[in-house]
């Protein structure tokens, strides 16, 4: 089976952003796999960043990363949940990489002196990529997103490139979807269809009608305005889609099987399916939705007013907490505003702490100080990357007698030197792409909490970083009460940490949220919710201190 069989559908958005193509993708995906069906999946983002590695969090939200290293567009998170697959970096594709590849192609005579043109040139290339994938993973169906909205300049060779596979492998082998806004005025009491009709009209000038329309809309929308939807875009009223806010992301598989977006898929794309089997997908969100009690966990962080900076934590958290009956209310904390005499009004009311990734020195000292909170008044803390290096400076400086120890990323004269660059960093120049990243093993030791939760002495887990736990001082740690509890046998780095004499203080350098499921919580998660539950069920018993 060559790139060119099998199916493929494309998801295009108009009108406004942010409507959830990422969602809907996901959850088409998830449809289809619920029908036995090989899935794959994959965005095409506009910028000319050729990755997200360097990308702003405030602008962005995270950075997801895959299990072969790439740095990607939060929405492969959202594919990897829904799907319950793992997807690589060929799965999200830019116009930087479109045009990187042409360039080099050129430079190297692989055009034999023709004039490079966005057209065949570089709509051959994003070609070559979606087909590259579908072989590569010998799907049944390829989900393809395309980012932005219709109309967008930076959209427009994604556009004509999916335009011309539907000549190049046959209508009945490809389905368009187009995901747009039905805004309600309150002036006039009323939603207008006139938006949609407009992306539409603005779709099928590039070549490309939609076979579906998924309409998303704060009210209900009559039969009226489907009936004009469906006669101004030259659609089926069938293939109108009317979807409303959904109260979780987990309900809009649901949601569209119910309004039958599997079975038109199936029919028009003439494929050979399963019945539909979404019961263990609606057990999930049924258990989601009827928690036996809430805790409260703070994330310590610096990109708090995006909610999309730890996109992939807060929803491994409600994973964990899905699991065990548990609501997870999720407390964003501003480390910059922590300080010792005012550690107990941020922290006080926590059942537990968890410090996520990052960079930058801005907040660092506030997430020391969240650090030693937990650890001394033994409330569940997870840290994950610089999460486990804040956690470890705090430990060596307060427990370990290294007083001014710290990361020679914030500090680069400091007398203990706990945390330092990975020696292969040290070289290296250009920031994108260059860091530790995705897949690499990890040793545990047994008689330990993390060992407990995993179940086998090594693991694999997604990494992306440029510094570590100096192994020189190892020692140290570990006659103060640290345990060492996890190491890569290849590199000897650090990967685990734990405390002795602590309820739940594990501190990772790995980033378990991006493995997370909503029906497979990652074991550290679940395991981090399960301690901060016990905390919350005593924490009233006995005083705190602080000091």
């Amino acid at each position: 089976m060559n790139g060119k069989e099998g199916k493929f559908i494309f998801i295009t958005g108009g009108v406004t952003s942010s409507l959830g193509k990422g969602i809907t993708a996901s959850s088409i995906g998830r449809i289809l796999k619920s029908r036995q069906l090989k899935i794959t999946m994959q965005k095409f983002d506009p910028y000319i960043n050729v990755d997200a590695g360097t990308m702003n969090p405030y602008q962005h939200g995270e950075v997801f990363v895959t299990q072969d290293g790439g740095e990607t567009d939060l929405d492969l998170g959202h594919y990897e949940r829904f799907i319950d697959e793992e997807l690589s970096k060929s799965s999200n594709v830019t116009t930087g990489k479109i045009y990187s590849s042409v360039i080099a192609r050129e430079r190297h005579g692989d055009y034999l002196g023709a004039t490079v043109q966005v057209i065949p040139h570089i709509t051959n290339q994003i070609k070559e990529e979606i087909f590259r994938l579908r072989e590569e993973c010998q799907a049944d169906v390829s989900i393809v997103e395309i980012g932005g909205t219709v109309g967008d300049i930076e959209s427009l060779p994604f556009l004509e490139a999916i335009r011309q596979i539907k000549n190049d492998i046959g209508k009945s082998n490809c389905l368009y979807i187009h995901v747009t806004l039905v805004p309600f005025l309150d002036a006039a009491g009323e939603l207008k269809s006139k938006p949609t009709q407009h992306s539409v009209k603005e779709l099928r000038s590039i070549g490309i009608q939609p076979d579906m329309i998924i309409c998303r809309s704060s009210h209900v929308m009559t039969r009226e305005v489907i009936s004009k939807i469906a006669l101004f875009c030259d659609i089926e009223k069938e293939a109108i889609i009317p979807v409303l806010d959904a109260e979780s992301i987990y309900d809009v598989p649901i949601t569209l099987e119910e309004k039958g977006v599997g079975n038109l898929i199936i029919n028009k794309l003439q494929l050979n399916a399963a019945e539909v089997d979404l019961h263990d997908w609606s057990e999930i969100i049924s258990r989601m939705k009827n928690p036996n009690q809430k805790i409260n966990i703070g994330i310590i962080g610096k990109y708090i007013e995006s909610k999309d900076a730890y996109l992939s934590i807060n929803e491994s958290l409600k994973h964990g907490g899905g699991a065990l009956g548990v609501k997870v209310c999720i407390k964003p904390i501003e480390a910059e505003k922590i300080q010792e005499q005012n550690v107990e009004k941020y922290l006080g009311e926590l059942d537990g702490v968890l410090i996520p990734g990052g960079f930058g020195k801005r907040g660092i000292e506030g997430k020391i100080i969240a650090a030693r909170y937990a650890r001394e008044n033994n409330i569940p803390f997870f840290g994950i990357c610089l999460g486990m290096h804040t956690a470890v400076i705090e430990f060596a400086r307060n427990a370990a007698g290294m007083v001014g120890a710290h990361s020679t990323e914030f500090n680069p004269e400091t007398p203990f030197p706990i945390i330092h660059l990975l020696p292969d960093q040290r070289t290296k120049k250009d920031l994108g792409g260059t860091m530790r990243l995705g897949n690499y093993r990890c040793q545990l030791k047994t008689n330990t909490k993390s060992y407990s939760l995993y179940q086998r002495e090594e693991i694999m887990e997604r990494h992306r970083h440029r510094y570590e736990l100096n192994s020189e001082y190892i020692h140290q740690l570990e006659k103060s009460g640290m345990i060492m509890v996890g190491f890569n046998p290849e590199f000897q780095v650090v990967e685990m940490v734990e405390l002795f004499n602590h309820p739940w203080f594990v501190g990772v350098q790995f980033h378990p949220e991006f493995k997370s499921r909503p029906n497979r919580p990652h074991p550290l998660f679940y395991g981090f919710v399960q301690a901060a539950q016990k905390y919350h069920q005593n924490q009233r018993i006995g005083e705190k201190t602080f000091g």
